[in-house]
């Protein structure tokens, strides 16, 4: 007996290392952003480079300010991202639900080609998209980075397996039983066991539009830009002042991490329901 706790006590510690250094791998892209947001560009040249925070991190953001309207971009990427990210989860858990529960004619050859969409690279649809665009006058408005992004193939397909397995036949079957429309079963039965599922693909879609910046430096210009291409405008001149882009990095960063915070304890119950499942 003795001995398998022993055994057990060791497996324990070599578990607990490697999660200890996966999280600081993990962590560490983004302590170093801190210092080098605190740092001047001077400092990040020096060999080696210091790992410990700097004094200058307000004198940064000071110039991120001046360099871009980040102030804007923010407000845009926020308006952008969750007007996404509400779209999408709405839309693929009505589409998932339908494809998971309810038969209709045709409903494996749609759900076929809505997951072979995911194949077609996006830059092949981003000129015919940009020529829709103009011709309904959206060049430079937030809606034309908006509405693209509403439904994802993937957001479908994800929400379709989530409530699979997460919304019980014998449900649905009760509801209608009593009467229920799929208006209702969807409003009082599919929404709240579909939550965990959603609070994953609002996060996964939420980070995503946040970090897009093909398409919005196509559609935008830099009198309305999202974070993403504001940051370009930053650390310009003869030598790049790598110091204030990452200032600007790390302004940009606290809204998805601020995210995160509100619906990690979705994401985790939507992980551990997955795996009890399984």
């Amino acid at each position: 007996m003795s001995a398998r706790a022993g055994r057990a006590g060791h497996g324990g510690r070599i578990t607990y290392t490697v999660l200890i250094l996966a999280v600081l791998v993990s962590a560490f892209p983004f302590y170093w952003t801190i210092v080098a947001a605190s740092r001047s560009n001077a400092d990040l040249a020096q060999v080696p480079p210091s790992l410990l925070p700097g004094p200058h991190l307000l004198r940064n953001v000071r110039a991120v300010l001046e360099e871009a309207d980040i102030g804007r971009a923010l407000l845009n990427s926020l308006i952008v991202s969750g007007s996404i990210t509400v779209g999408t989860v709405l839309c693929c858990t009505l589409a998932g639900f339908a494809f998971a529960k309810l038969r209709f004619r045709g409903r494996n050859a749609l759900l076929t080609l809505t997951v072979g969409t995911m194949m077609i690279p996006p830059q092949l649809g981003v000129i015919p998209l940009f020529m829709v665009i103009a011709e309904l006058g959206w060049v430079n408005q937030l809606r034309a980075v908006i509405l693209p992004g509403l439904v994802s193939a993937f957001g479908v397909f994800f929400m379709r397996q989530f409530l699979v397995q997460a919304l019980p036949d014998e449900l649905i079957e009760a509801a209608r039983v009593d009467g229920a429309s799929s208006a209702r079963i969807f409003r009082s039965i599919v929404l709240p066991v579909a939550r965990p599922g959603m609070a994953v693909l609002g996060l996964l879609t939420f980070m995503a539009a946040w970090n897009d910046f093909f398409w919005p430096v196509v559609a935008l210009s830099s009198s309305e830009p999202t974070v993403q291409v504001a940051l370009r405008q930053l650390g310009g001149g003869y030598v790049h002042d790598q110091s204030v882009v990452m200032a600007g990095t790390l302004l940009g960063t606290l809204p998805v991490l601020l995210v995160f915070g509100l619906l990690g304890r979705q994401i985790v119950g939507g992980i551990m329901q997955g795996a009890v499942k399984g």
